[in-house]
C-alpha cells in the first residue's frame, strides 16, 4: 500500500507535503503529485493548514460534508492509472474526454464519479472493481 492502512497516517502525508511546498522544501516525487493536486483545490489549502482541527475530523456525507481526502486520492489514483494506462485503454478514453471538455481537472472530476460508482458496485456485492464497468461509464461521458 502506498501510504500504509492507517487513516490519520494516509492524511498526515498530506500535512506534511503542504508544509514542505509551503516551506520550499524539496519534495520527492509522490509529494509533487500531492502538491499539484493540492493546488488544484484552494478550497483544501486552510484545512491542509489546520493539522489539529483535521487530522481526526470525521466528514459524513448526511450532514452534506465531502472528504477531502477521498476527493484528492482519488485525483491521485486517476493519475496513477493514466500513467500506467491500467485499465487498458483508460489513456485513450481520457484523451477523447479531454478533447471534449478541453478540461483536465473536469475530465479528473468526470473520471472520479465512474471510479467511485465502480468502487461503490464492487464494495456493495463484494467482488472486484469491474473495470469493463468502470470504462464503459467513462465511454458514455464521452
Amino acid at each position: 500500500m502506498l501510504f500504509g492502512q492507517n487513516r490519520d497516517q494516509l492524511r498526515q502525508v498530506y500535512f506534511e507535503t503542504w508544509k514542505k511546498y509551503r516551506n520550499q522544501l524539496p519534495l520527492e516525487p509522490l509529494e509533487e503529485i500531492i502538491t499539484e493536486v493540492v493546488l488544484q483545490h484552494p478550497e483544501y489549502h486552510a484545512m491542509l493548514e489546520n493539522l489539529d482541527g483535521s487530522l481526526h475530523k470525521e466528514y459524513l456525507p448526511e450532514m452534506g460534508e465531502s472528504n477531502p481526502f477521498l476527493h484528492m486520492g482519488m485525483h491521485i489514483g486517476i493519475q496513477e492509472q493514466l500513467s500506467t494506462d491500467r485499465p487498458a485503454g483508460i489513456c485513450l478514453l481520457y484523451q477523447q474526454l479531454l478533447n471534449r471538455h478541453k478540461d483536465a481537472h473536469r475530465v479528473e472530476h468526470l473520471m472520479m464519479d465512474c471510479l467511485a460508482e465502480m468502487i461503490w458496485q464492487a464494495q456493495r456485492h463484494q467482488t472486484l472493481p469491474d473495470e469493463n464497468r468502470y470504462l464503459e461509464c467513462l465511454r458514455n461521458n464521452n
